[in-house]
């Protein structure tokens, strides 16, 4: 007989509801064991621990499933359940003989440094920083309860759409990726950078009410600029331009310019 084709015919573990809850509670946790090494490859492992362990009923093929995962692995926290949901239903067809085990470690890299470098640029350089400057812009006008609450409605999408991409990553495969390349996050992310903008010059304009003279723009405008050229060119640190900057405050103060 057909190996193959007796390991078609053999009943097939497959996740349950409770199972993906249990790899999504656990994505929480991915980068708890983060190391130089394999990055987040221990915390990938734990989160498909439950998932494995539903698909594979023969140990020595748990363990083999299990070793896929222990190599290199980092992502945007953001998109762990996609790709976990993702690697869920590969590792379904992989234990149905449906497609090769090697076909996991050929995506898993590029697609997850991918995810990675997106997820940098649309969640944590756009849209966390225009929560952010949104929150500081309502708490300066003395709105607090509507920071908060806005806080707790991002909070709420942000987990449900934590828990939706496993679900649709699990149901649909690497054909979720489709729908992510159409959301255009990466044009999304540059215009929230322009929104970001505004959005700085409205917290500015809160918090110093009062008209500034030319003088005063034209220091600080030279001032942001010289500090973007010590950062970008010469190499300086953020801090170290900072503690600059505050003392040229007074500074600028004792020679009647500010």
């Amino acid at each position: 007989m057909d190996v193959n084709a007796e390991r078609i015919s053999l009943p097939v573990g497959q996740p349950s509801v409770r199972t993906l809850l249990r790899c999504l509670a656990r994505c929480y946790v991915a980068g708890g064991a983060f190391n130089t090494r394999g990055l987040q490859n221990i915390g990938l492992a734990y989160v498909m621990e439950p998932g494995l362990s539903a698909i594979y009923r023969d140990p020595a093929e748990l363990k083999s499933a299990w070793q896929r995962y222990l190599k290199v692995y980092n992502t945007h926290p953001f998109w762990t359940p996609l790709l976990a949901g993702i690697f869920l239903s590969l590792e379904t067809k992989i234990s149905r003989g449906l497609v090769p085990a090697d076909m996991l470690e050929k995506v898993k890299g590029t697609t997850a440094f991918t995810l990675s470098a997106l997820g940098d640029s649309f969640f944590g350089g756009s849209l966390s920083v225009a929560w952010a400057l949104v929150t500081c812009c309502l708490v300066a006008l003395g709105a607090p309860f509507a920071a908060f609450w806005l806080g707790a409605a991002c909070f709420a999408a942000l987990q449900a759409f934590r828990a939706a991409t496993l679900v649709q990553g699990y149901r649909q495969g690497f054909l979720v990726l489709q729908a992510v390349k159409r959301w255009d996050l990466i044009n999304w992310g540059r215009r929230l950078k322009v929104v970001n903008a505004l959005l700085l010059l409205a917290l500015w304009r809160i918090v110093w009410p009062a008209p500034a003279s030319p003088l005063h723009s034209g220091l600080l405008a030279s001032g942001l600029c010289v500090s973007v050229l010590a950062v970008s060119r010469a190499g300086w640190t953020r801090e170290v331009v900072l503690a600059l900057a505050l003392l040229a405050i007074p500074f600028f103060s004792w020679l009647g310019l500010w």
